[in-house]
């Protein structure tokens, strides 16, 4: 099968029919996940802060610091938000926190070895790009180092947060103190080369155009040809309420389930080297979480038993274990719990 050009994935975003999309990435998935297994994760998003410095335009979770909202959970806090995880029969945190301007590398590696030794079993799916960024720069060493002196202490999986969009002239605008592209790809590129995967993802739907969207599959399928090292792709819609970014873009339109479908499709169809694609339910919506399933996803995500920053911009989508597993055997697929590396642990 011949590689698709970016120039192919622009014509498609632009003219192709929705239908037809559906069919095509649908062939594709069948390709990788032949057994028709959908399968999902039983996790909890913590954030351990939402003291952030970085102002994202396209945020309402985050507050400054000295805020009357402001937060950094203890140790103990964290520990009884997953000792409730684990009762109901989680395996992952997603592990994530605002950009606070006085936490050093040295309370990252206490809090990772206090998690890996106290909950053995909890895998930390934790720190986006832009916070390693940060950490790095605050303790004044490499990003190799941060990843490194992390991975000893028990951390094993990074999410993509923070890459939105992987083209610097929309990143300049959403979220100018940010990294920018390069370095958001170098993270990821020195995480995967000491044995730490991740996850890529998208988030559209700000001022970015189809050929911003396709210049980001392009980073991120270039990097996975250079290191293997993406476990999934996962796009989501921007969620506008509360942010400044509505304010000062109030042209800004909700985007529709034809575009996230569509866009996912041909996600499914230009990233030939990535297995796993993830649908969002969280933001779309379960309904149409489910179609997404015949649109290329091979995964429904995670139950998420929290979730603070989509909520935060006036989004809230919940859905239980029980839920996932009647909406995958609805379009004939086979409902499997897996783990962070998607290691099946259980089928339905």
């Amino acid at each position: 099968m011949s590689r698709m050009s970016s120039a192919k994935a622009l014509d498609l975003i632009k003219n192709a029919d929705l239908i037809d999309l559906g069919v095509m990435a649908s062939k594709r998935k069948r390709e990788l996940h032949p057994k028709k297994i959908t399968s999902f994760i039983v996790d909890r998003n913590i954030n351990y802060t939402n003291v952030c410095w970085v102002d994202c335009k396209f945020c309402a979770f985050y507050r400054h610091a000295g805020a009357d909202d402001a937060y950094v959970l203890s140790f103990e806090e964290i520990g009884k938000k997953i000792e409730e995880l684990l009762d109901i029969g989680g395996t992952q945190i997603l592990f994530q926190g605002g950009v606070h301007p006085k936490l050093k590398i040295e309370w990252y590696e206490d809090l990772v070895e206090w998690i890996s030794t106290n909950y053995p079993t909890i895998t930390i799916h934790g720190f986006s790009a832009i916070e390693i960024d940060y950490i790095a720069k605050i303790s004044k060493i490499s990003y190799k180092e941060v990843l490194e002196r992390l991975h000893v202490k028990g951390l094993f999986s990074i999410p993509g947060a923070g890459a939105e969009i992987l083209s610097d002239g929309v990143r300049d605008i959403i979220a100018p103190k940010k990294l920018d592209t390069e370095d958001w790809i170098d993270v990821h590129r020195q995480a995967h080369k000491i044995g730490i995967k991740s996850t890529a993802t998208m988030m559209f739907g700000t001022v970015e155009r189809d050929e911003d969207i396709v210049e980001h599959w392009e980073h991120i399928r270039n990097l996975q040809d250079e290191t293997g090292g993406f476990r999934a792709y996962i796009m989501w819609s921007f969620q506008s309420a509360n942010t400044k970014l509505l304010q000062e873009y109030p042209n800004i339109k909700k985007q529709s389930s034809n575009r996230y479908l569509r866009l996912l499709a041909i996600s499914r169809l230009y990233l030939d080297n990535f297995k796993n694609i993830q649908s969002s339910w969280v933001t779309q919506g379960s309904y149409i979480g489910q179609l997404a399933l015949m649109f290329g996803a091979n995964d429904l995500g995670s139950t998420m038993m929290e979730e603070n920053v989509v909520s935060a911009a006036g989004v809230q989508n919940k859905m239980n274990q029980e839920e996932m597993i009647k909406l995958i055997r609805d379009i004939g697929e086979y409902p499997a719990k897996r783990d962070t590396a998607y290691n099946i642990l259980e089928r339905f």
